[in-house]
């Protein structure tokens, strides 16, 4: 499967809370195509998965088993520590079907590193959607243009996905210090007197208004927030303000000390074979 990695990079670690920023599609996958993921770990970072087409099954450590389908959202805090798979529902996989979506991460605040793990799920229709002429936006998570997603989120936190039409525009004001944008699908999206490409993410100027004009019919996500309160350190799925907590989970997972995945514990991934730290 095609996936466009934005986040982090060498320029940018984080554009707000988001350190991680994952592309995966669009693709056709065939009857009986693999392509589970198997258990794993996180710890420091809350997952978000948005899908604009396909489905998973998300199971977790709490026992949580949720179908995720397009238009929800889907926001796991790994806090200090939790376990999770993602797999093709049974119904889907002996159909040939079309996968696209995003993964991206969103890095908890210093003070929440260690707090107990949660999942929440935000079903697509309680999503807010506004019409802003000829644009449509849903307010994902946090609040923009008089709507305020119900996902919540502990620190501020911007992420919106926008349909422009071709030859339709939207003037895009600072709704959070940090912002980028991200196009998914369509030509390339005008910024003010720049163009970006599609499967490009621009890392926009903090506090500036921008014009954003389609030259074709263009669905573009805009993620942000307040900065991170410090860098984090990144390694396989960990994420976290000290690297030898990041050591600490890669031997837990490593010698089986976190929580197993109800009706989920009969394989895993493995830690990689070279470690940083």
């Amino acid at each position: 499967m095609p996936v466009r990695r934005m986040l982090p990079s060498a320029a940018k670690q984080a554009v707000g809370p988001f350190i991680f920023f994952d592309h995966f599609g669009p693709v056709r996958q065939r009857a009986g195509q693999q392509a589970d993921v198997r258990p794993h770990p996180h710890i420091g970072l809350a997952t978000v998965t948005y899908l604009f087409e396909g489905a998973q099954i998300h199971r977790d450590s709490l026992g949580t088993v949720q179908r995720i389908e397009p238009g929800a959202i889907n926001w796991m805090q790994a806090g200090s520590g939790i376990a999770h798979s993602e797999r093709v529902p049974p119904d889907l996989f002996h159909v040939d079907r079309d996968v696209h979506g995003l993964q991206l991460w969103a890095a908890q605040p210093v003070a929440d590193e260690e707090k107990a793990p949660s999942f929440e799920h935000t079903g697509a229709e309680a999503i807010p959607e506004l019409q802003l002429g000829a644009a449509t936006v849903r307010v994902l998570v946090g609040a923009a243009f008089g709507a305020k997603s119900p996902v919540t989120t502990p620190s501020q936190t911007l992420y919106l996905d926008v349909l422009l039409p071709a030859g339709a525009t939207l003037e895009l004001p600072p709704l959070a210090q940090e912002r980028a944008i991200y196009v998914v699908d369509g030509n390339a999206l005008q910024l003010d007197t720049s163009e970006l490409a599609p499967y490009t993410m621009a890392v926009l100027e903090p506090g500036a208004t921008v014009m954003l004009c389609a030259t074709d019919d263009t669905r573009f996500v805009v993620i942000g927030g307040a900065p991170l309160d410090g860098h984090r350190h990144i390694w396989w799925n960990f994420v976290s303000s000290r690297k030898e907590r990041i050591a600490q989970a890669a031997q837990d997972w490593d010698e089986g000390r976190f929580a197993p995945i109800p009706g989920d514990s009969d394989e895993r991934i493995e830690l990689p074979p070279k470690r940083p730290f």
